[in-house]
């Protein structure tokens, strides 16, 4: 179930009855927390061209699974809006705990062609790490972030 439908059960159940809210919260895991991707990762960027390459490192291996299943291609298009004009791909790597975007059509050109500030996309990993990741209570309890 996507966490969208989760909240509007959730709000649903709120109107309709207290304790089913909290029964069916309960069982559905309903994300309640968010924490920005700078408590659990360090990222370095550059640029190929017309593309800006982050990689996002988990400061712990526990942090890892969390980064995996929250920082996807479509979750870092989103964050970046129409600064990223082309597609978002993510690649892992495991073994390093690590993730690798490739954001295309996102300098304006690549560094001789733009007029952007930055036109090597220096900054793009400060402000991945700006974006805000959601979890459970419970999560943010196992992980040491409550």
């Amino acid at each position: 179930m996507k966490k969208s439908n989760r909240r509007r059960m959730y709000v649903r159940c709120i109107i309709s009855n207290l304790e089913t809210c909290l029964i069916l919260k309960h069982i559905s895991n309903i994300y309640e927390m968010k924490v920005s991707l700078l408590k659990l990762a360090h990222a370095r960027s550059g640029d190929k061209g017309d593309t800006a390459n982050v990689g996002v490192v988990a400061l712990k291996d526990e942090y890892y699974p969390l980064i995996v299943r929250e920082v996807t291609a479509e979750a870092v298009k989103d964050h970046f809006g129409p600064m990223v004009r082309g597609n978002v791909e993510r690649f892992e790597l495991p073994n390093l705990k690590s993730l690798n975007f490739l954001l295309h059509e996102s300098l304006g050109g690549g560094g001789t062609l733009s007029l952007m500030t930055d036109a090597q996309g220096k900054t793009f990993s400060t402000a991945l790490l700006r974006m805000n990741i959601e979890l459970t209570d419970a999560e943010a309890s196992q992980l040491g972030l409550a």
